[in-house]
């Protein structure tokens, strides 16, 4: 048995959260206390359930967070291995970076929730009303991130302005993975519900000052809500 078997033995102390915030914040204290050592393989998803008594999906949902905080790396066919006991300097979310989110999102959904509270349709608005309604109701947090990126999507797209539409389908995907690790690290799915509901309403009000001040204010709480992660400034004089 290897140090991360007998790691893996052990019951672990968990608070009142979800199944995946408890897995996500055992690991991430095992990996910084050195626990875990840099270098060394994580027990199998198996094990990993066992110890934690949830299924292996919630075990996906936090390595998949482990890995944006640049704490593991997982290798087709090895397995998944500690690579830093500290959070990295940005955030890995798949196809882009923390950073790169930061700076290119209010340059896309703030004119496009503008634009969106001017050109929506009656069918338009109750989409968005029903996809925020559906966040506020939803306790699975994979079906919430899911449902998180297509409510931008939808902004986009009531924008009817396909580049701002073709940029966030683009990034949907690193979107989602974004929210899902904010969600377990931060506590941001009721912040964000309550934002959404406010960008729904500055829509509604067809007015796009108030459309576009709701999206740059939500934005903002997100960058926020990231460098609380990583200790870092996002600004954008940040080198």
């Amino acid at each position: 048995m290897n140090l991360s078997d007998s790691w893996a033995a052990k019951r672990p102390v968990t608070a009142r959260v979800s199944a995946a915030e408890a897995v996500l914040a055992d690991l991430r204290a095992a990996i910084t206390s050195g626990e875990l050592a840099v270098g060394e393989r994580l027990p199998s998803e198996a094990s990993l359930a066992t110890r934690h008594g949830v299924s292996r999906s919630v075990i996906r949902e936090a390595l998949r967070s482990c890995h944006a905080l640049g704490l593991t790396e997982t290798k087709s066919g090895l397995g998944t291995f500690v690579i830093s006991d500290s959070i990295a300097r940005d955030l890995d979310f798949g196809n882009y970076a923390a950073n790169e989110l930061v700076e290119a999102r209010p340059h896309v959904e703030i004119p496009a929730a503008g634009w969106a509270a001017q050109r929506h349709s009656a069918e338009d608005l109750a989409a968005l009303r029903g996809l925020a309604g559906q966040m506020r109701d939803e306790d699975d947090p994979l079906v919430w991130v899911s449902l998180d990126a297509q409510f931008h999507a939808l902004i986009a797209r009531t924008s009817r302005n396909r580049v701002f539409e073709s940029v966030v389908v683009d990034i949907r995907e690193a979107l989602t993975r974004q929210s899902e690790t904010l969600n377990l690290v931060a506590g941001r799915q009721r912040r964000s519900n309550d934002e959404h509901d406010r960008i729904v309403d500055g829509i509604e009000s067809r007015s796009y000052d108030v459309a576009a001040k709701a999206m740059a204010e939500h934005l903002d709480a997100v960058r926020v809500a990231l460098e609380s992660v990583v200790g870092e400034s996002y600004s954008a004089d940040r080198s």
